[in-house]
């Protein structure tokens, strides 16, 4: 299967917000600030969960995947964006923007999955805390590590390859940000309503399908946390779940008016927004919302400072 053909461009004109100019410096500026936070604070999870001995759980081995994809999912389109917002040049390469769809598309599909497999980490640990550890082996940890990171990529080869298929009919200005799925398929001429319906199912399974599950888990851990005698264990249980349901309604609620809505129902603005907050806003907040509620995190992540300073 071949992804170019002859009514395809040789490059791409991101319009964004080029009939608001004056949007796109405090944009670009913005940017600037909140792409070395969510670099740096994303790195600190991954590092203190490595080095400190207290975060060998598989709650902190889902949450270090969790902050690579992260890293991974900005810096595939937040540097275009500041090149784009920075200078008089708003155009992507034809190959630049394959590559980057494949790149944003594997990194959200793989997050949607690696939600719902924290989640059921969460469930294991607080509904049948006596066979977490066999449950929870390395072994099983790696399995479904490495089914969220292959499910990511099916998704990926699969929609953005046939997205690619369809044919542009010399069409090279792109009313976004970035490549990005939707918008694509509202750019194509011809019969499109096959791709926007596939679009469709294939995000159902794999956005909504992992949302029901990790609703129906919180259903059940919170049944079993208002049975916990001990009001401790409950605090602790309660603030290890709200952290991550805080991710998942940041992460599921931009992504689902997005791909679970037709492209031909997307308003102009929408996907340049959506962009912007899943892609910058949610992947910059999620340390800090590990952190920030997170007895064991902000421990490891202090003891790291002081031994920074100390060594020096």
């Amino acid at each position: 299967m071949t992804l170019v053909n002859d009514s395809h461009p040789e490059e791409f004109i991101l319009l964004g917000f080029a009939d608001r100019p004056w949007l796109e410096r405090p944009l670009f500026v913005l940017l600037l600030i909140t792409y070395p936070m969510a670099l740096l604070g994303n790195i600190a999870i991954i590092l203190v969960s490595i080095l400190d001995s207290r975060l060998r759980s598989p709650m902190y081995f889902f949450l270090t995947n969790l902050s690579f994809l992260d890293m991974c999912y900005t810096t595939s389109i937040v540097p275009l964006m500041l090149f784009c917002m920075g200078g008089s040049t708003k155009t992507i390469s034809y190959a630049t923007c394959v590559v980057q769809l494949y790149v944003y598309s594997t990194m959200g599909s793989s997050e949607s999955l690696l939600l719902a497999t924290m989640c059921f980490d969460r469930y294991v640990a607080i509904c049948r805390p006596l066979h977490y550890t066999l449950i929870m082996n390395q072994r099983t940890r790696i399995l479904l590590v490495s089914i969220v990171w292959l499910g990511g990529m099916a998704y990926s080869f699969s929609e953005v390859t046939v997205t690619f298929q369809l044919p542009l009919c010399g069409h090279n200005q792109l009313d976004h940000l970035v490549c990005e799925m939707p918008v694509l398929i509202k750019t194509a001429c011809g019969e499109k309503e096959a791709n926007e319906l596939a679009l469709f199912v294939v995000c159902i399974f794999y956005f909504a399908v992992p949302l029901c599950l990790i609703l129906a888990s919180y259903a059940c851990i919170g049944r079993a946390i208002l049975k916990m005698k001990s009001s401790e264990g409950r605090k602790k249980a309660f603030g290890t779940c709200s952290s991550h349901l805080i991710v998942v309604l940041l992460f599921y609620g931009p992504a689902f008016s997005m791909y679970l809505e037709p492209p031909s129902f997307i308003s102009s603005d929408q996907p340049k927004y959506m962009a912007l907050f899943y892609g910058v806003v949610t992947p910059t907040l999620n340390p800090f919302i590990y952190t920030l509620r997170n007895k064991d995190v902000k421990g490891a992540l202090s003891s790291l400072v002081k031994r920074i300073f100390v060594s020096k």
